[in-house]
């Protein structure tokens, strides 16, 4: 008995192993046929083609192309370290350029509440018409709830930002006792065990969360390839466009689109900082925060700066 539970124990992690490797290597395979084949996926005039783009988009398809793409950067990477830090500085340079622009979302939010309650307490008015010629016109809860999509937009596509910075609020309880190695080695844990593997399942599970909210029939994440290319006969796009109220914020499907784009920022974040805490362990104390684009509030202002 104890021999058959080994036996087939062991014939699982081998066929494990000739999963994760054919995976690796088939991903080659499967990004020169979408490459050279772009019709079949992205000819979103033929419905099979949307429906395979749902499909790969969330799929372990798409998972190892992605990883595989991962690896082949970081052997280079550890090749020549001088590329893996021109990887650093662009991927860190996208999340400062991506949070520097929609951190002004947050100024928006505010000029527009300010609009709201002179609009609706001073001149009475029940709606808000922005523009000229043809302006902009919809009831003040729109503009009201519309609030929440300009903060969704600071969370959403300013966490990776604020992350550089060094901005977010950290509880240490063993990270300033250890050396200068340790702590670039609990960094580099820290990406591989939880950052990325979060990244990845927010992507996986948000995707079709998102598509269920953007055609119908509603594809479903259990749902294998086939199954979808019999959907794909009856697939119309159907936007959600319902709000909480009446006359308020009907763009919701937009916050699921802030949920996909939040889990990929995070996920190249993640490389991105397992591949400067590789670097600054390997080359030492005197390499922390090399390349660092970081915000300043000006000269004298300095001790302020990176506190809550």
């Amino acid at each position: 008995m104890g021999e058959t539970e080994a036996t087939g124990t062991g014939s699982a992690f081998v066929d494990a192993i000739l999963w994760f490797f054919g995976g690796i290597f088939g991903s080659f395979y499967d990004l020169a046929y979408a490459i050279t084949h772009p019709g079949l996926w992205l000819n979103w005039a033929d419905k099979e083609a949307i429906m395979r783009f749902v499909y790969y988009g969330g799929s372990i398809e798409f998972f190892f192309v992605v990883f595989t793409f991962v690896l082949v950067l970081t052997a280079v990477g550890l090749w020549r370290n001088s590329f893996m830090w021109g990887c650093v500085r662009v991927m860190e340079g996208f999340a400062n350029i991506t949070g520097r622009l929609f951190a002004w979302a947050g100024l928006i939010m505010v000029l527009q509440q300010i609009i709201i309650v002179f609009v609706q307490r001073i001149f009475v008015r029940p709606d808000i018409s922005f523009g000229f010629g043809i302006p902009l016109t919809y009831d003040i809860s729109w503009w009201a709830e519309a609030l929440k999509f300009h903060n969704a937009l600071v969370i959403a596509l300013c966490c990776t930002y604020t992350f550089v910075q060094g901005g977010h609020v950290r509880v240490d309880l063993v990270y300033a006792a250890v050396k200068y190695r340790t702590q670039k080695l609990i960094d580099m844990i820290g990406c591989v065990i939880f950052m990325a593997p979060m990244a990845v399942l927010v992507w996986m599970y948000g995707w079709f969360f998102m598509w269920r909210h953007l055609i119908t029939p509603k594809p479903s994440a259990s749902e294998s390839l086939d199954r979808l290319m019999m959907k794909a006969r009856a697939v119309r796009w159907n936007v959600e466009t319902i709000g909480f109220s009446p006359n308020g914020f009907n763009g919701y499907f937009l916050f699921k689109v802030l949920m996909v784009a939040f889990a990929g920022m995070v996920f190249i974040h993640s490389v991105a900082f397992f591949y400067r805490s590789y670097l600054e362990w390997k080359e030492g104390p005197e390499s922390e925060g090399k390349y660092l684009d970081k915000d300043s509030l000006g000269e004298g202002e300095e001790a302020y700066e990176g506190t809550h």
